[in-house]
Protein backbone atom coordinates (compact mmCIF):
# COMPACT_ATOMS: atom_id res chain seq x y z
CA UNK A 1 0.00 0.00 0.00
CA UNK A 2 2.87 2.36 0.58
CA UNK A 3 4.45 1.90 -2.59
CA UNK A 4 1.11 2.23 -4.41
CA UNK A 5 0.59 5.72 -2.21
CA UNK A 6 4.15 6.71 -3.37
CA UNK A 7 3.57 5.99 -7.17
CA UNK A 8 0.37 8.03 -6.99
CA UNK A 9 1.92 10.97 -5.41
CA UNK A 10 4.47 11.05 -7.75
CA UNK A 11 2.02 10.75 -10.55
CA UNK A 12 0.59 13.91 -8.89
CA UNK A 13 3.37 16.03 -8.83
CA UNK A 14 4.26 15.14 -12.40
CA UNK A 15 0.78 15.85 -14.22
CA UNK A 16 1.12 19.68 -14.19
CA UNK A 17 4.36 18.90 -16.79
CA UNK A 18 2.27 16.14 -18.39
CA UNK A 19 -0.38 18.73 -19.08
CA UNK A 20 2.16 21.18 -20.14
CA UNK A 21 3.48 18.51 -22.88
CA UNK A 22 -0.10 17.36 -24.04
CA UNK A 23 -0.67 21.19 -24.63
CA UNK A 24 2.04 22.28 -26.42
CA UNK A 25 0.88 23.45 -30.00
CA UNK A 26 1.62 21.40 -32.61
CA UNK A 27 1.88 21.27 -37.16
CA UNK A 28 0.49 18.15 -38.42
CA UNK A 29 1.27 17.43 -41.97
CA UNK A 30 -1.76 17.15 -44.42
CA UNK A 31 -0.38 17.29 -48.38
CA UNK A 32 2.42 18.37 -50.44
CA UNK A 33 2.65 19.89 -54.04
CA UNK A 34 4.63 18.39 -56.70
CA UNK A 35 7.99 19.71 -57.27
CA UNK A 36 7.03 21.97 -60.41
CA UNK A 37 7.09 25.03 -58.66
CA UNK A 38 10.19 26.96 -59.16
CA UNK A 39 12.20 28.07 -56.12
CA UNK A 40 8.95 29.17 -54.30
CA UNK A 41 9.65 31.83 -51.46
CA UNK A 42 6.36 33.03 -50.58
CA UNK A 43 2.36 32.10 -50.14
CA UNK A 44 -0.27 34.06 -49.57
CA UNK A 45 -3.72 32.44 -48.67
CA UNK A 46 -6.61 34.88 -50.42
CA UNK A 47 -9.95 33.72 -48.18
CA UNK A 48 -12.14 35.80 -50.75
CA UNK A 49 -11.06 34.07 -53.83
CA UNK A 50 -9.93 30.96 -51.91
CA UNK A 51 -7.20 30.23 -53.71
CA UNK A 52 -3.34 29.69 -53.01
CA UNK A 53 -0.20 32.40 -54.61
CA UNK A 54 2.59 31.29 -55.12
CA UNK A 55 5.52 33.47 -55.76
CA UNK A 56 8.23 31.30 -57.28
CA UNK A 57 11.80 32.87 -58.34
CA UNK A 58 13.09 30.59 -60.59
CA UNK A 59 16.45 31.98 -61.11
CA UNK A 60 18.72 33.39 -58.79
CA UNK A 61 17.34 34.31 -55.25
CA UNK A 62 18.33 38.31 -55.61
CA UNK A 63 18.83 38.11 -59.52
CA UNK A 64 17.16 40.64 -61.69
CA UNK A 65 16.87 38.25 -65.00
CA UNK A 66 12.84 38.08 -65.52
CA UNK A 67 12.41 34.57 -65.00
CA UNK A 68 10.03 34.90 -61.81
CA UNK A 69 6.29 34.16 -61.86
CA UNK A 70 3.25 33.88 -59.64
CA UNK A 71 1.45 30.76 -59.15
CA UNK A 72 -2.13 29.81 -58.52
CA UNK A 73 -3.01 26.86 -56.22
CA UNK A 74 -6.09 25.25 -54.78
CA UNK A 75 -5.81 25.21 -51.23
CA UNK A 76 -5.46 21.15 -51.45
CA UNK A 77 -2.22 21.44 -53.16
CA UNK A 78 -3.19 21.16 -57.02
CA UNK A 79 -1.37 23.44 -59.07
CA UNK A 80 -3.75 24.82 -61.35
CA UNK A 81 -1.75 27.67 -63.07
CA UNK A 82 2.11 27.57 -63.21
CA UNK A 83 2.88 30.60 -64.83
CA UNK A 84 -0.62 33.03 -63.95
CA UNK A 85 1.42 35.88 -64.02
CA UNK A 86 4.98 36.29 -65.42
CA UNK A 87 7.55 39.42 -66.23
CA UNK A 88 8.95 39.12 -62.69
CA UNK A 89 12.69 38.54 -61.19
CA UNK A 90 13.14 37.62 -57.96
CA UNK A 91 9.47 38.00 -56.37
CA UNK A 92 8.81 37.59 -52.69
CA UNK A 93 6.64 38.68 -49.97
CA UNK A 94 2.42 39.35 -51.46
CA UNK A 95 -0.27 40.77 -50.16
CA UNK A 96 -3.73 41.51 -51.03
CA UNK A 97 -6.15 44.66 -50.76
CA UNK A 98 -9.16 45.10 -53.30
CA UNK A 99 -8.55 43.61 -56.32
CA UNK A 100 -4.94 43.78 -56.54
CA UNK A 101 -1.96 41.41 -55.71
CA UNK A 102 1.03 43.40 -54.44
CA UNK A 103 4.13 42.02 -54.90
CA UNK A 104 7.78 42.63 -53.55
CA UNK A 105 10.62 41.94 -56.25
CA UNK A 106 13.86 43.41 -55.67
CA UNK A 107 13.73 47.19 -55.44
CA UNK A 108 10.26 47.13 -56.83
CA UNK A 109 6.24 47.10 -55.36
CA UNK A 110 4.55 45.05 -58.46
CA UNK A 111 0.75 45.58 -58.58
CA UNK A 112 -1.18 42.80 -60.11
CA UNK A 113 -4.93 42.99 -61.17
CA UNK A 114 -6.21 39.67 -59.91
CA UNK A 115 -9.43 38.86 -61.86
CA UNK A 116 -7.04 39.80 -65.46
CA UNK A 117 -4.06 38.18 -63.84
CA UNK A 118 -1.89 40.65 -65.48
CA UNK A 119 0.35 43.49 -64.03
CA UNK A 120 -0.81 46.97 -63.71
CA UNK A 121 2.07 48.84 -62.49
CA UNK A 122 5.91 48.58 -61.33
CA UNK A 123 6.69 51.31 -58.50
CA UNK A 124 10.60 51.27 -57.77
CA UNK A 125 11.74 52.00 -54.27
CA UNK A 126 14.13 54.90 -54.43
CA UNK A 127 17.42 53.01 -52.91
CA UNK A 128 15.91 49.79 -52.33
CA UNK A 129 18.06 46.42 -53.01
CA UNK A 130 16.84 43.67 -51.72
CA UNK A 131 12.63 44.10 -51.22
CA UNK A 132 11.64 41.09 -49.37
CA UNK A 133 8.06 40.87 -47.29
CA UNK A 134 4.85 43.36 -48.17
CA UNK A 135 1.74 42.99 -45.84
CA UNK A 136 -1.09 45.42 -46.64
CA UNK A 137 -3.41 47.11 -43.23
CA UNK A 138 -6.96 47.13 -43.87
CA UNK A 139 -7.17 50.59 -45.43
CA UNK A 140 -4.87 49.71 -47.92
CA UNK A 141 -1.56 51.14 -46.87
CA UNK A 142 1.08 48.54 -47.95
CA UNK A 143 4.20 47.92 -45.97
CA UNK A 144 7.72 46.62 -47.28
CA UNK A 145 10.79 45.62 -45.98
CA UNK A 146 14.27 46.06 -47.61
CA UNK A 147 16.41 43.48 -46.13
CA UNK A 148 20.08 44.60 -47.82
CA UNK A 149 19.04 48.51 -46.92
CA UNK A 150 17.16 47.59 -43.79
CA UNK A 151 14.88 49.44 -43.87
CA UNK A 152 10.73 49.45 -44.34
CA UNK A 153 9.09 51.70 -46.31
CA UNK A 154 4.97 52.45 -46.96
CA UNK A 155 3.09 52.76 -50.49
CA UNK A 156 -0.07 53.66 -51.09
CA UNK A 157 -1.47 56.26 -53.54
CA UNK A 158 0.96 55.48 -56.09
CA UNK A 159 3.66 56.63 -53.60
CA UNK A 160 5.99 55.49 -51.37
CA UNK A 161 7.68 56.53 -47.90
CA UNK A 162 10.78 55.42 -45.70
CA UNK A 163 8.91 54.46 -42.61
CA UNK A 164 11.86 52.62 -40.57
CA UNK A 165 15.67 52.67 -40.86
CA UNK A 166 18.77 51.52 -39.25
CA UNK A 167 20.14 54.76 -37.79
CA UNK A 168 17.40 54.96 -35.94
CA UNK A 169 15.06 51.93 -35.63
CA UNK A 170 18.52 49.55 -35.41
CA UNK A 171 17.23 47.29 -37.80
CA UNK A 172 19.78 44.87 -38.64
CA UNK A 173 17.81 43.25 -41.81
CA UNK A 174 13.77 43.22 -41.82
CA UNK A 175 12.09 40.54 -43.03
CA UNK A 176 8.64 39.28 -42.59
CA UNK A 177 5.58 42.03 -41.86
CA UNK A 178 2.63 41.46 -40.77
CA UNK A 179 0.05 44.64 -40.08
CA UNK A 180 -2.26 42.71 -36.94
CA UNK A 181 -4.08 44.34 -34.79
CA UNK A 182 -3.50 48.01 -35.27
CA UNK A 183 0.43 47.38 -35.19
CA UNK A 184 2.94 46.98 -37.64
CA UNK A 185 4.97 43.56 -36.62
CA UNK A 186 8.93 43.35 -38.13
CA UNK A 187 10.71 40.16 -37.96
CA UNK A 188 14.29 41.45 -37.32
CA UNK A 189 17.18 40.06 -35.45
CA UNK A 190 15.83 36.98 -34.66
CA UNK A 191 12.87 38.68 -33.01
CA UNK A 192 9.02 40.08 -33.27
CA UNK A 193 9.34 43.42 -32.95
CA UNK A 194 6.84 45.86 -33.09
CA UNK A 195 7.26 49.51 -35.02
CA UNK A 196 6.72 52.39 -32.85
CA UNK A 197 6.62 55.87 -33.46
CA UNK A 198 9.54 58.51 -34.19
CA UNK A 199 11.07 55.41 -36.24
CA UNK A 200 11.79 53.28 -33.62
CA UNK A 201 11.61 49.69 -32.98
CA UNK A 202 10.60 47.50 -29.88
CA UNK A 203 11.32 44.09 -29.52
CA UNK A 204 8.49 41.49 -28.34
CA UNK A 205 9.70 38.03 -28.33
CA UNK A 206 12.97 36.52 -29.05
CA UNK A 207 12.55 33.61 -31.73
CA UNK A 208 15.75 32.51 -33.31
CA UNK A 209 18.13 33.62 -36.13
CA UNK A 210 16.13 33.29 -40.20
CA UNK A 211 12.79 34.99 -39.15
CA UNK A 212 10.66 34.88 -42.53
CA UNK A 213 7.47 34.79 -42.25
CA UNK A 214 4.79 35.79 -39.53
CA UNK A 215 0.96 35.23 -39.49
CA UNK A 216 -1.45 36.09 -36.80
CA UNK A 217 -3.62 33.40 -34.75
CA UNK A 218 -5.56 34.40 -32.31
CA UNK A 219 -5.37 37.23 -29.57
CA UNK A 220 -1.14 37.86 -29.30
CA UNK A 221 -0.49 34.64 -30.70
CA UNK A 222 1.04 34.09 -33.86
CA UNK A 223 2.68 31.42 -36.11
CA UNK A 224 6.98 32.41 -37.03
CA UNK A 225 8.59 30.61 -40.12
CA UNK A 226 12.94 30.67 -39.69
CA UNK A 227 14.52 29.89 -43.21
CA UNK A 228 16.44 27.66 -42.14
CA UNK A 229 13.57 25.13 -41.28
CA UNK A 230 12.15 26.05 -38.43
CA UNK A 231 8.34 26.53 -37.24
CA UNK A 232 7.51 28.65 -34.07
CA UNK A 233 4.08 29.43 -31.98
CA UNK A 234 5.48 32.92 -30.88
CA UNK A 235 2.82 33.95 -27.44
CA UNK A 236 3.84 38.09 -27.58
CA UNK A 237 2.08 38.08 -24.31
CA UNK A 238 3.29 35.45 -22.69
CA UNK A 239 6.93 36.12 -24.62
CA UNK A 240 7.23 32.81 -25.84
CA UNK A 241 8.11 30.86 -28.94
CA UNK A 242 7.47 27.27 -28.80
CA UNK A 243 9.31 24.99 -31.74
CA UNK A 244 6.35 23.23 -34.00
CA UNK A 245 8.43 21.82 -36.66
CA UNK A 246 11.89 21.41 -37.73
CA UNK A 247 13.15 20.22 -41.19
CA UNK A 248 16.86 21.21 -40.97
CA UNK A 249 17.45 18.08 -41.46
CA UNK A 250 15.77 17.55 -44.42
CA UNK A 251 17.81 20.48 -46.24
CA UNK A 252 13.69 21.56 -46.59
CA UNK A 253 13.72 25.41 -45.86
CA UNK A 254 10.82 27.25 -44.16
CA UNK A 255 10.67 30.87 -45.91
CA UNK A 256 7.18 33.10 -46.12
CA UNK A 257 4.40 31.32 -45.03
CA UNK A 258 0.58 31.53 -45.94
CA UNK A 259 -2.23 30.81 -43.64
CA UNK A 260 -6.07 29.99 -43.97
CA UNK A 261 -7.62 31.43 -40.34
CA UNK A 262 -10.42 29.79 -40.32
CA UNK A 263 -9.20 26.66 -40.81
CA UNK A 264 -6.33 26.62 -39.52
CA UNK A 265 -3.84 25.25 -42.02
CA UNK A 266 -0.06 26.91 -42.57
CA UNK A 267 0.98 26.82 -45.98
CA UNK A 268 4.94 26.50 -46.04
CA UNK A 269 6.88 27.29 -49.34
CA UNK A 270 9.93 24.78 -49.27
CA UNK A 271 12.59 27.12 -51.60
CA UNK A 272 15.06 24.91 -52.79
CA UNK A 273 12.79 21.69 -52.43
CA UNK A 274 10.46 23.36 -54.67
CA UNK A 275 6.68 22.28 -53.20
CA UNK A 276 4.37 23.99 -50.79
CA UNK A 277 3.58 21.79 -47.80
CA UNK A 278 0.83 22.25 -45.81
CA UNK A 279 0.03 21.75 -41.88
CA UNK A 280 -2.83 21.45 -39.61
CA UNK A 281 -2.01 24.15 -37.04
CA UNK A 282 -3.39 22.69 -33.39
CA UNK A 283 -2.87 25.19 -30.80
CA UNK A 284 -2.52 24.46 -27.18
CA UNK A 285 -5.34 24.03 -25.62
Amino acid sequence: MKLKSAILCLLCAASPFIRAAAQQPTLEKLWTSDTTLRVPESVYFDAKRNVLYVANIDGAPWGKDGKGFISQLTPDGKITNLKWVEGLSAPKGMGVHGNHLYVADLDAVVVIDIAKGAIVTRHTIDGALNLNDITVSPKGTVYVSDSKRKKVHTFENGKSAELLDSAKSGLKGPNGLLFSQGQLLVLDGGAVNRAEKDNRIAKLVDVTKGTDGIEHVKADEYVVSCWQGEMFYVDLKAGTAIKMLDTQGEKLQTADIGYDAKKRIVYVPTFYGNRVTAYQLKPAK
